[in-house]
């Protein structure tokens, strides 16, 4: 399991498309939120679509693997499309915040833990303007919450900086090539 975390406007959902045509053989798991969707963005593609009574019912059920409220969303990892993945044998990828983060290192404690950074927080911020999506106020937000996050890099094993897509986009896919050829997992050879 690879999880992929960083703030807001970092670039985690183009990181993640490209990440995913990179030859990796990773499976996505898509999340749940109780955001709007984007424009571009289709449903069971980029996010589960849920309604916040939907999503709780869901909780309350223990259909995810990891939920937090980030931005005053609702968002999560639904067991079954974690489950589905792992019991196939697929390395999965995980695109969570923080919060979600902590609690998946709970539940899968051998997995890659990766945090893309900004460059900068005057980058970060352009980047957020730029999508056009967001007020001035939930834009503070964002950057108020990208620095308690940034703060907790140290919980993750690797620090990427997303300064360029394609440069970072090499770290990454060089560490998890790298940890796929860990000795601790590898599965013995069977005797002949």
């Amino acid at each position: 399991m690879v999880v992929l975390s960083g703030p807001s406007g970092v670039g985690k959902s183009s990181f993640v498309k490209e990440l995913l045509g990179a030859g990796l053989e990773l499976e996505y798991s898509v999340s749940a939120t109780t955001r709007g969707r984007r424009p571009h963005e289709v449903d069971g593609r980029d996010y589960f679509f849920l309604d916040r009574d939907e999503f709780l019912r869901r909780i309350e059920g223990g259909d995810f693997v990891e939920w937090a409220e980030v931005h005053g969303e609702l968002y999560g990892t639904l067991r079954g499309e974690t489950e589905r993945w792992l019991k196939a044998g697929k390395n999965v990828l995980l695109d969570i915040d923080v919060q979600g983060g902590r609690a998946v290192r709970k539940a899968y404690p051998d997995g890659v833990f990766i945090f893309l950074l900004p460059p900068s927080l005057s980058s970060l911020e352009e980047r957020l303007r730029g999508r056009g999506t967001d007020s001035d106020e939930r834009i503070r937000l964002r950057l108020d919450n990208a620095l308690r996050e940034i703060k907790l890099v140290s919980e993750y094993g690797y620090a990427v900086v997303n300064d360029d897509l394609s440069s970072a986009l090499r770290r990454v896919s060089s560490i998890i090539r790298a940890e796929t050829c860990r000795a601790s997992r590898r599965l013995p050879m069977e005797s002949t």
